[in-house]
């Protein structure tokens, strides 16, 4: 059993949903979360009166699983974020699960 972690743009969230039922991962979770990158720009100009947006609205998606069907899940994410046309690709992380219930 591990646990996988994947985050993308809001704007991909139909495109994870068809991915995680490509990879045959049918149970899992979603969360809506905001996107940060550390730009000099962005520490600069953050503070109490920033008008500027606080962040990039994105989603992650979580789920325990087996390994075959993670393997599965990245070759796909792989080949999907081979195919985009902008700076955001989906990413993906495996945490190891030592005990569940």
């Amino acid at each position: 059993m591990k646990l996988v972690i994947v985050t993308a743009v809001e704007e991909f969230q139909e495109d994870v949903l068809k991915i995680f039922k490509k990879a045959n991962i049918e149970n899992f979770s979603s969360s809506d979360i905001d996107g940060y990158k550390n730009a000099p720009s962005l520490l600069m100009a953050a503070n109490w009166f920033s008008a500027g947006k606080s962040g990039n609205e994105s989603i992650m998606f979580f789920s325990f699983t087996n390994k075959e069907k993670i393997d599965g899940l990245f070759t796909i994410i792989k080949e999907f974020n081979n195919n985009l046309e902008t700076n955001n690709p989906v990413k993906a992380i495996v945490v190891p699960v030592e005990r569940f219930i």
